[in-house]
């Protein structure tokens, strides 16, 4: 008979976390890359291409401030190389300190570091910023362009906002029945 799956011994989640933050942080900086590659052997500097009309463009542009063209001045460039070097620590201090069973965070934690060291990878390559070439707009407004590294700082932020606001929503429903 087979024997029943189990979580395994500490050592073994602590292994099977690190080569799941390992494998998607290292893909998402790939995917990143490979993009921006693409982008820029493919396209022209400041110049869209349409691919749904005006809604969806690629335009090739250079970054020097944070996502979403958020450029807070002069010291931006070096506030947002230093920046996604402390979050990347940190983030993994709690990356190794959550439940393997938070499947949430599992993947969140991952994609913001992801998308941090790709951003991170652009601003040390090259004096002009990150490049960035995701471009959209509805009724003649524009958002800011933006690339992949942005999606996965962006959408990991949300799931791992959501991961705590579960977090908390559980530990309170404890406190209530043990206050019971």
């Amino acid at each position: 008979m087979a024997e029943p799956i189990t979580a395994g011994t500490p050592a073994d989640e602590a292994r099977r976390k690190t080569t799941l933050y390992l494998t998607l942080v290292v893909a998402w900086i790939l995917l990143d890359q490979a993009t921006k590659v693409l982008v820029q052997s493919k396209l022209r500097l400041y110049s869209p291409v349409p691919v749904l009309g005006d809604f969806f463009r690629l335009t090739y542009i250079y970054n020097p401030g944070a996502a979403f063209g958020l450029h807070l001045g002069g010291w931006s460039r070096i506030a947002f190389s230093i920046l996604p070097v402390l979050a990347s620590v940190a983030l993994y201090r709690m990356y190794q300190q959550s439940a393997w069973s938070d499947r949430l965070r599992m993947i969140a934690i991952p994609l913001v570091t992801g998308g941090a060291i790709g951003n991170l990878i652009d601003r040390i390559r090259s004096s002009r910023g990150v490049v960035d070439f995701l471009d959209f707009g509805l009724a003649g407004h524009r958002w800011p362009v933006f690339n992949v590294a942005d999606i996965g700082v962006t959408v990991g932020a949300l799931l791992l906002a959501v991961s705590l606001w579960r977090e908390e929503q559980k530990l309170e429903a404890e406190g209530d029945v043990a206050a019971t």
